[in-house]
């Protein structure tokens, strides 16, 4: 059985350049009043050992970790991805990194990723969605650092907000619906005890319904990930089993959109000439599906931009004056499918 590789130490690097243990200590940190000649020298003996500086007990000291918490529900969803990318971005210029985690959509999973993220002091926090279990909140609002919720607009936040209603977003897309004289109107979901800002569209799915005395019944939840593509199959299927006359649908994402157009096709059913198809999110396979989806915008990387920038100003002042909500506005994206 092969040896496992032994670690590189301080030691060893002191010894490759020729130089003492506390001039590369010196050396390799940000702040140094090492000759340039001699930290590239040091540089390169680490390189070469493939060192790193362990800096866990000066960041225990100053109280710094270098690292902003980060919480999604899935890592396999292009929203939450353009979201993560644009605040690693802002934070990487800040000399910032983030520690990601996903939940699965699962608000214990939740739970217990705070619990674990916290024991690494992270600077600050930023999660997915209003909606946490009582002791995961009780962790964020006791936890001592910045805690900014987005993708949603929590009646009780727990500190900080950037994110938008998803009832409002549904109401767009439903308004355009009518707009286009559709009053056979259906939903199709995930799992809404999981998945808290799908139950918000739904909401919004109803509400307006029944704002224009219509009916709002024709709806399937289905238990896959409200992010894939199966349930649009199997939700189409049972809502025109259920009500074949349904002249709309709107499907709580992009993917779900897809799946239902694409099982249409199989159907030999006109889209939209027979049945309009909507989604959320603005993915890209949805620009390049045929027939184009129809969708709602949400901004999900200026979200992440935004929450990132929340981030920098809070812990460059800790007055924290700045406004706690900042809500985003969802647009309507119209293409070939509605």
């Amino acid at each position: 059985m092969k040896d496992k590789p032994k670690l590189a130490t301080m030691a060893d690097v002191a010894k490759l350049a020729g130089v003492s243990s506390m001039t590369v200590s010196r050396a390799l940190k940000p702040e140094t009043s090492v000759s340039k000649a001699t930290r590239d020298k040091i540089q390169k003996a680490a390189d070469d050992l493939g060192y790193v500086l362990d800096t866990r007990a000066s960041e225990f000291s100053s109280g710094r970790s270098g690292f902003v918490a980060v919480t999604i529900p899935s890592i396999n969803n292009g929203n939450f991805a353009d979201t993560v990318k644009a605040l690693s971005d802002v934070l990487a210029k800040n000399d910032l990194q983030v520690l990601l985690g996903y939940s699965n959509y699962h608000v214990d999973r939740e739970e217990q990723l705070i619990t674990q993220l916290l024991k690494k002091r992270p600077e600050a926090i930023i999660v997915t969605g209003g909606v946490h279990t009582d002791r995961c909140r009780n962790l964020l609002e006791n936890s001592g650092i910045p805690v900014v919720e987005t993708w949603d607009i929590p009646e009780n936040p727990v500190d900080q907000v950037v994110g938008f209603s998803n009832a409002y977003a549904a109401e767009l897309m439903i308004e355009h619906f009518i707009k286009q004289g559709h009053t056979k109107i259906g939903f199709i979901g995930g799992d809404n005890s999981r998945d808290s800002r799908g139950r918000d569209r739904y909401e919004g799915f109803c509400k307006t319904l029944e704002k224009h005395g219509l009916d709002g019944s024709r709806i399937s939840f289905q238990e896959q990930s409200p992010f894939s593509m199966e349930p649009g199959v199997n939700g189409l299927k049972h809502i025109l089993k259920e009500w074949p006359d349904t002249q709309a649908i709107m499907c709580v994402s992009d993917p779900v959109a897809f799946g239902a157009v694409t099982e249409c096709k199989r159907l030999d059913l006109s889209v939209p000439d027979t049945i309009a198809i909507g989604g959320f999110g603005a993915y890209e396979l949805g620009l390049f599906s045929n027939p184009s989806i129809t969708t709602i915008d949400v901004g999900a990387a200026l979200i992440g931009q935004l929450a990132a920038e929340k981030i920098v100003d809070l812990l460059s002042d800790s007055r924290r004056e700045s406004n706690k909500v900042v809500q985003t506005k969802p647009r309507l994206i119209k293409r070939q499918s509605a």
